[in-house]
Order: structure tokens, then sequence, then C-alpha cells
């Protein structure tokens, strides 16, 4: 089971969205050093909406050839349709990641018997570790306690992400699924009392910009020391709000451009933060001794 500061990871771009390899390289070898647990490819926070399949499958490959086993790789496989899931996930076994993280089919908002049967049908075809990734914010689709605790008896499903910020789901799945079947946050804000309250780990936008500090909160939160944990929460906590200041990944590419680690590349349909946002999150970098 992977535990701890796992970074979702962005993808880096040059100004015209080309894939950006050596600033990739350069933020793959930061996350090792500064004592990242592991790295998510290709989610949400790596644009993966808006890379074809074959970039797609190219930046897990180009990540898990540079990590050379250092520490996990796991690949953001998701999709609203169960056969370009399977294609994806398929792919990211190939390019050797340690495991695939599957978001909740989004727009199309399937039953919880559709997800169930999604999930299980991807897990059947490729025999790779899946995580669960659970995010109605953005996909419009709950996945419900009771359907995770349906797909942990599914061999190689093996977590889940949640990202409801719903504390009361820790409890709720883990009496369901087991202490084998690994919890992981998905919502940095309250990520700390996830952990605390019997989680392994969270997969963190803010881990990108304060990989340290995260690994440490983790770290603290994972051995039930409340007090580190918490003192270091509250260093990140403008952090935690300020890098959803517009949509992710908009505030987070900004902030690591503004660090001098990326070049000031996204794709459209996302665009380069707002001007009304950069004083307030270059203050939060500030406070957090980023900047």
């Amino acid at each position: 089971m992977i535990q701890g500061s796992m970074v979702a990871l962005v993808t880096p771009m040059a100004a015209d969205g080309s894939v950006d390899r050596a600033a990739l390289y350069k933020l793959l070898d930061w996350h090792v050093d500064q004592g990242t647990s592991a790295i998510v490819s290709m989610g949400t926070t790596g644009e993966s909406a808006t890379l074809d399949e074959q970039e797609h499958c190219g930046v897990i490959r180009l990540t898990v050839d540079h990590i050379a086993g250092r520490i996990p790789v796991v690949a953001g496989t998701g999709a609203n349709s169960t056969t370009e899931a399977i294609s994806l996930t398929r792919c990211a076994a190939q390019a050797g990641a340690d495991a695939c993280l599957l978001v909740t089919p989004y727009y199309n908002k399937p039953t919880q018997e559709g997800l169930y049967l999604h999930h299980k049908a991807i897990a059947e075809a490729v025999d790779i570790p899946q995580i669960l990734y659970n995010v109605p914010g953005r996909t419009a689709c709950d996945m419900l306690p009771e359907t995770v605790g349906r797909l942990s008896r599914v061999d190689n499903i093996v977590g889940v992400k949640e990202a409801t910020g719903d504390l009361d789901r820790v409890a709720a799945i883990r009496s369901l699924t087991g202490d084998d079947f690994a919890l992981y946050s998905g919502d940095d804000a309250t990520g700390c009392e996830f952990m605390l309250l019997g989680g392994n780990g969270v997969i963190s936008v803010t881990t990108n910009v304060a990989p340290a500090a995260m690994a440490k909160l983790c770290e603290a939160a994972l051995r039930g020391d409340r007090a580190a944990a918490g003192a270091i929460d509250a260093e990140l906590a403008s952090l935690h709000r300020d890098l959803f200041l517009e949509s992710n990944p908009i505030p987070v590419k900004w902030a690591l451009a503004e660090m001098g680690m990326i070049q000031k590349g996204i794709r459209l349909p996302l665009t380069w933060l707002s001007a009304e946002y950069h004083q307030p999150l270059r203050q939060a970098l500030s406070q957090a001794g980023l900047i």
C-alpha cells in the first residue's frame, strides 16, 4: 500500500502547449528529493482532459522511465467511456506504472450499478492495481460508500481517492472495505484530518509547490501526531485555499511558474491565472516560505 504525500502532478508545457520534457524531469527529481511518496501522472491536475490518448500515454511513459523505480508512479487512466478507460489503463500497465487512478465517469452521470460495472470491467480487463477516484464536484457523479465497498471485493481494486471533503466518509468506507483497502484524501483542505481519522494519505495539489512540507505533514498525521500535523497544516492553509482561486490546475501552474519551476504553458479551454488573483496567491506562497 502506498501511503503519505502523493502529488497530483501538473504536466509542464511550453507557451505553445507542447509538453515540456525537461521541466517534467526537473519536477520529478525534485519530488523524489523532497520526500514525496508517489507521483500521480495524468490526473485532473495533469490536464488529462486536454491531452489526446497518444500524448496521455506518452507522458505516463516518460514519467515511469525517468522515475526508474525510485518511488511509485500512479497513472490517471479514467474516462467516461469504459472502452477508452480500458485502453488507457492497458497503456499505463504496459508503460510500467505501479497502479492506476480511475475517476468516475463524468458528464454522463451513471447509476451506482453503472459505476460498479464500469470499474469492474476495467479491473477484469487489465491486471494492474486500481484506485477509484470520486470527485463529484467535477464529475457530477458521486460514488457512494456502498459502491466502493462492493468494488473493494474485486481483487485488483485496492483503494479510493475520496475528494468530497466529507470526513464522515472515512469511517463509512473503512467499515465497508477493511484495513487493507487504501483510503486517500483528494481534498487538501481536509486531508490532514482525513489521515488522522484513519486515511492512508493525500493525493494532493498543494504537494506540487510544497512537497517537503506536505511529506512532513503526512508523516506526522499517519503516526497520529495531531499537534505536529496540525501545525504544518495551519502553515499551508492559505495554499490549500488559494490554489483553487480558479479551476485547478490554473493556480498551481501559475504558482510553479512564479517559483521558476515551469514555463507559462497551459492548454485551452484553461487559461493563465487572472491578474486579480496573482497577489493573493503570491502572498500564500510567501507565507509558506516558497518564494
